[in-house]
């Protein structure tokens, strides 16, 4: 590729700067996102750190624009999303969920949703995670690390340059795990921001640029990947990477 085409792929890349402005979130009275302000910069993998019931997941949902702030807003690149923004992004949840069809009819029914893409390019996406010889098989028999690869085959149908993950790799199989970090590698360097919740610090260690980190819906950290495990700037977050109990 030329240097004029690597320059022209950066800057097309628009969803840059995303922002959370003091973004609250409340339900049932209960507050789960408490004033959380971050901007994110990084063309490299974001992941999202914190024990359970931190707020990791309603981030996502509040970035995707499937829960609304009560407070503050999300912008990206200066702007709410609208609906041209929303569909250069997407989302894999932990636990699949699969149309009743076969597995190639679950990448051409998201496909014909958005720009119409040739049997070819869906057939090369589904070798990319280790599922074309599995094409004509209905999408619901497949294995459960299987039906995770699926479910990021299609989410990366529609081409977007941002990309959540909502821990896609909890309790897959080795090799299901190794084939989804290895596309999400090449997916970065491809100019996909990716934003990724983990519960695996070594996973977040292999993959992550900067760490957000979370606890009881605040913002505790926001740091570059290497100082974040080696001096984290929160005793929370201290006490998280060293396995110790956090209340």
């Amino acid at each position: 590729m030329s240097n004029a085409n690597v320059t022209k792929t950066w800057l097309e890349f628009n969803l840059l700067p995303i922002e959370l402005c003091s973004v609250s979130f409340q339900k049932s009275g209960v507050c789960l996102i408490d004033g959380v302000s971050v901007r994110l910069n990084s063309r490299g993998i974001t992941v999202i750190l914190g024990p359970n019931g931190a707020g990791k997941s309603i981030l996502l949902r509040l970035l995707h624009g499937l829960e609304i702030p009560n407070e503050g807003t999300v912008l990206f690149k200066g702007v709410v999303a609208d609906e041209t923004i929303k569909r250069k992004q997407a989302m894999v949840f932990q636990n699949a969920v699969l149309l009743r069809r076969s597995v190639m009819e679950n990448l051409s029914f998201v496909a014909n949703l958005h720009k119409p893409q040739k049997p070819s390019n869906l057939l090369e996406l589904l070798a990319e995670v280790g599922l074309a010889e599995k094409q004509h098989m209905p999408a619901r028999r497949l294995s459960g690390g299987e039906k995770q690869r699926l479910c990021l085959a299609r989410a990366l149908v529609s081409q977007p340059e941002l990309l959540l993950l909502d821990e896609p790799t909890a309790s897959l199989d080795p090799y299901s795990v190794q084939m989804i970090e290895t596309l999400l590698i090449k997916l970065q360097h491809q100019n996909t921001k990716i934003i990724f919740i983990t519960h695996d610090l070594n996973q977040a260690r292999r993959l992550a640029e900067d760490i957000i980190f979370v606890h009881k819906g605040r913002l505790e950290v926001f740091q570059p990947a290497d100082s974040f495990f080696e001096k984290p700037d929160s005793e929370f977050a201290k006490a998280f990477i060293e396995g110790r109990l956090i209340f």
